[in-house]
């Protein structure tokens, strides 16, 4: 009955949200000839993501490779055509890819890149409509045409130039109008950066310039939390925010304009959170919607470091913790689902843990996919998709069935517990528990994690508490699984054990005494070159015969 209560009070917000931003919409398109065109760019900032020429010379050659797909335009524009993928749309209407256009500045470049973008303002412009004008969309692009419009005005005509200023204008307006309908988490960040960034690009009133500052002055305070992380839990978004913010903080001291008063302390506060999240391979963990990392992003930004620092052993207001010894790192997630507009890409993996030894990544989760469609990013969010135990196939935390809701989470853990100990030879250990399948199974899940202090032997402890007086219905058994990542090769050493083995030779070996401990097929979401398959560790057990499982993993080589 209550989940019903809220999931019908989630569905009148959601109706009345999209009410009141179909009417902004419409008021903005009735007043759109009144906004003022501003007659040049003041700046152009920088951009810290990674160039790749080959990609230029592709899109010269009218080849757009976005999202993992390939649109052959034959020297039309893209535009024209119907787009292979959503994630693929996505791409080609955020204009991010304009950057490798500036790998070679020259006229030949510049004149298709201001093709594709007079094609986007016929079609486009006026249309307000689709993914074209997605808010998130729309900030990207505004951040994109700002930060590559020296590739785009390159010797442009009067016309052109007016139009895109017009157009720029009209689209920093589109976004001031739609924040207050705009849901949290880095959707609206990304919109206040855009915000700021437009207000010291563009000519704009001293007022102007304090409003877009103190608006964004709010998200710090709302979004990142005091240790660092973001209210998402996603480790990725702390990497997505710095490859703006920091171009933007560089914008306001290159023009002498006083900065937001949170942005160095929050840029400052974000560098310590990410450092926790970064494995032995460099690569960043994969929880609650984060996906893989690109190497030279990562590093572009880390340069930037001025907090650098031993990693913090937990986020407490993030809610992870990390152990580590010798060259091996675990961590746990040890949180329950966030609420608001954080709460729609938040997955079901409480409890669930990630392991890297020396340069690879043992035990993870199967993250988030970047390219692929809703399915697979749903399927991404469930508790089976991570390194942890699940009971009757269902998930510790249930996500709406709706569209409409964009499948927010209806029922979430609501309850975790942490306990932190070192023992006396060295060893350093976490005792957790959720109550995600209390309601429905009168099951609490207990786990144990210790590491020793050489980083060479793990050891796990998994039990199912059933509540006292509880009655079930159906038979109750669990999985506990282990995902692997796709570079490590498995080997079934015997019945209770397998070995884990690296590129480079690095073996660990995995052993649940007194339990069946199978391989079985997996995906993983989050490969750089997108879905692939990989494998799983699994342990299968029965509540009525037994209750609590034992695992240990130790290294050979």
């Amino acid at each position: 009955m209550q989940s019903g209560r809220r999931f019908a009070s989630m569905y009148v917000r959601e109706a009345w949200r999209r009410a009141l931003r179909r009417v902004a919409l419409l008021r903005l398109k009735l007043f759109r000839h009144s906004i003022k065109v501003p007659e040049r760019l003041i700046v152009a900032p920088t951009d810290l993501r990674s160039i790749d020429p080959h990609v230029a010379d592709e899109i010269l050659n009218g080849r757009f490779l976005l999202a993992g797909r390939m649109l052959e335009t034959n020297e039309k524009s893209p535009f024209t055509f119907t787009l292979p993928s959503r994630p693929f749309a996505i791409r080609l209407h955020s204009f991010g890819w304009l950057r490798h256009m500036r790998a070679n500045k020259t006229e030949r470049n510049s004149a298709a890149a201001r093709a594709i973008v007079d094609s986007w303002l016929s079609i486009h412009a006026g249309r307000m409509e689709g993914i074209a004008w997605e808010t998130d969309v729309t900030a990207q692009r505004v951040i994109a045409w700002l930060s590559h419009s020296p590739v785009v005005l390159q010797n442009a005509d009067r016309g052109f130039y007016r139009r895109f200023m017009k157009s720029l204008a009209f689209q920093v307006r589109f976004l001031h109008r739609m924040a207050p309908f705009t849901l949290g988490g880095l959707e609206l960040f990304r919109l206040r950066i855009a915000l700021a960034m437009a207000s010291v690009a563009m000519p704009a009133r001293a007022s102007t310039l304090r409003r877009a500052a103190q608006a964004l002055d709010r998200e710090f305070d709302s979004q990142i939390l005091p240790d660092g992380g973001h209210v998402s839990r996603n480790p990725r978004v702390g990497l997505e925010l710095l490859l703006d913010l920091l171009p933007l903080r560089q914008t306001y001291v290159n023009l002498g304009h006083e900065l937001p008063q949170k942005l160095i302390s929050g840029i400052d506060r974000i560098y310590p959170a990410l450092r926790f999240f970064r494995h032995q391979d460099g690569d960043l963990a994969l929880f609650n919607g984060a996906t893989s990392t690109l190497a030279n992003e990562l590093m572009s930004v880390l340069r930037y470091d001025e907090t650098a620092g031993q990693p913090f052993k937990a986020l407490p207001h993030s809610r992870y913790q990390r152990l580590s010894g010798g060259k091996t790192v675990i961590i746990a997630d040890t949180g329950t689902p966030p609420s608001g507009g954080a709460l729609r890409t938040a997955h079901a993996g409480s409890l669930s843990f990630e392991m890297s030894s020396g340069r690879h990544r043992f035990i993870v989760n199967s993250g988030s996919p970047k390219f692929a469609g809703h399915r697979y990013v749903q399927m991404a969010r469930t508790t089976a998709a991570h390194s942890t135990v699940i009971l009757n196939d269902t998930s510790s935390s249930r996500f709406s069935p709706s569209p409409f809701l964009n499948h927010a989470i209806t029922e979430p853990v609501r309850t975790i517990t942490v306990e932190r100990a070192e023992t006396e030879d060295g060893r350093d250990g976490i005792k957790l528990s959720h109550d995600g399948y209390v309601r429905v199974f009168g099951v609490m899940h207990e786990r144990e994690l210790t590491l020793n202090a050489a980083g060479s032997i793990v050891t796990g402890r998994d039990r199912l508490v059933v509540r006292e007086g509880y009655e079930s219905d159906e038979p109750l058994k669990a999985v506990a699984r282990f995902h692997i990542h796709p570079s490590i090769v498995l080997h079934q050493s015997d019945g209770e054990s397998v070995l884990l083995t690296a590129p480079d030779g690095e073996s660990w070996l995995f052993s649940a005494p007194g339990n069946e401990v199978l391989i079985a097929e997996d995906i993983f979401f989050a490969d750089s070159s997108g879905i692939c398959g990989s494998d799983q560790i699994e342990i299968d057990f029965d509540l009525a015969e037994k209750t609590e499982i034992r695992w240990f993993l130790s290294r050979k080589a």
